[in-house]
Parts: structure tokens; sequence; C-alpha cells
């Protein structure tokens, strides 16, 4: 299976993004400033947005999930019982999941912003999707639970799977590394190659890879790891 993006055009005043690539099985990381275009770029890839030309053309993908950065967007019951029913779930699962201390009575709204974010990727990663996209997961997270939720997301193996972010500390595993940089979305490539490509890439990975320690990855385990090697 795979999501071909051809010629894909969107224009906005003077602001416009320009994107051609073929995103197959894996996970990838497509990289870019506030405003670079990417949440616009993963709603055109779910169909929700009709760019200004060109075509997104799927290919084997019979089910696809958008998880947008707000999840107040994406809740649609009065309580946390009724919500994981409606994504066929049981809700005391969702909760240990998510590391919730509520019961099923209680009105997701009534979260916190970071625990309704907890509860919404929760229900999002309990179940497998041809096309996952994921715009901003670690929004509204401390950097315990974006070390968490990055875990899930290295086993989240099966199908496609984008993850579209500006963080710059802390990520999963990742198979391939996008960048939309000058208006423009750049295949870097397979990791670990594609680090010393990676244009706005954090700052301690553009030192890693400056010194030749590049990391095998970017999980933090292999950062950590590539670190040590500095002073060998």
């Amino acid at each position: 299976m795979k999501i071909v993006l051809d010629h894909l055009q969107v224009q906005q005043g003077e602001w416009s993004l320009l994107v051609n690539g073929t995103f197959e099985e894996g996970i990838h990381l497509v990289s870019g400033v506030v405003g670079s275009g990417k949440s616009t770029l993963a709603l055109a890839m779910a169909g929700i947005f009709t760019p200004s030309q060109g075509t997104v053309k799927r290919e084997g993908i019979k089910t696809l999930m958008l998880s947008t950065q707000f999840p107040e967007f994406h809740i649609t019951r009065l309580s946390i019982a009724e919500e994981c029913a409606s994504w066929g779930l049981d809700y005391k699962d969702v909760i240990r999941s998510a590391r919730l201390k509520v019961d099923g009575n209680v009105s997701p709204l009534s979260l916190s912003r970071g625990e309704l974010k907890r509860f919404h990727l929760a229900c999002i990663l309990a179940r497998e999707y041809d096309l996952l996209l994921v715009d901003e997961p670690f929004s509204s997270l401390d950097c315990i639970e974006k070390e968490l939720l990055c875990r899930e997301l290295s086993t989240h193996d099966s199908g496609i799977t984008i993850i579209f972010t500006h963080e710059q500390s802390i990520f999963p595993h990742v198979d391939h590394l996008w960048e939309i940089d000058a208006g423009e979305l750049c295949a870097l490539g397979r990791l670990p190659g594609a680090l010393t490509r990676w244009q706005r890439a954090p700052a301690l990975i553009k030192k890693l890879t400056d010194l030749g320690r590049c990391p095998v990855n970017l999980t933090p385990d292999a950062i950590r790891e590539a670190a040590c090697r500095i002073h060998e």
C-alpha cells in the first residue's frame, strides 16, 4: 500500500506549498516549523482539504484515520464511556492506557488539555489503520508523556504512519524522514542517512552529525547512545 502526492500545490495569498512524494509502509516523520504547512498537508492527504492543483492517490488503503492537533475536535459523546463505545472500545482499557484516574461518567471535555490529548491518542492507537495521519501528537504533553507516546508510536508498525510535528527533542522510531522547507516538501530518505540532510535538524542532532556521531535513529535511546560516543 502507498499514498502518492503528484504535483500537489496549495496557494493562499503569498504563501504556497509544493509537494511531490510517495509514502509507503513504515513510520514517516514530516518535520517543519510552525506555519510551514504540515496540518494543511495532513488534511489534504486525508481527503478533507482540496489543494489548488495536483492529486492524492491512495493505493491499497482501505482504512484511514486522521488525528488533528486539537483533541476536542474529535469528541462526539457526553461521557468517556460513551466516547469509547463509539470507537468500539471498553472505557476501562482506554483510561488505563491513557493513565487517567477518572470514571466512565466523566465528560471528556472536563479533562485538562493534556489528559484529553492522552485520552484521544489512546483511542486512536487502540486500533490499526492502513493509513494513520497524526498531526502534532506531542502538543500539550509533558516530557514523560512524550516519551511514553513515542514508545507506543514506535510499535505501531503496520500500514503507513505519518507524524507531522515541529517537535525538537523527543521522537519515536522513524523509518523515513521528510522536511517542509522554503515552501516545499523534501524527501530526505531513510534513517540514519537522512539525518545528515535535515536542514532544520534539532541542535543536538546537528551537533552529533557534525561530529560524525550520527544516531541510528531518533529515539531517545539512540540519541543518548550517539552522544556517549562523542568522547571515544
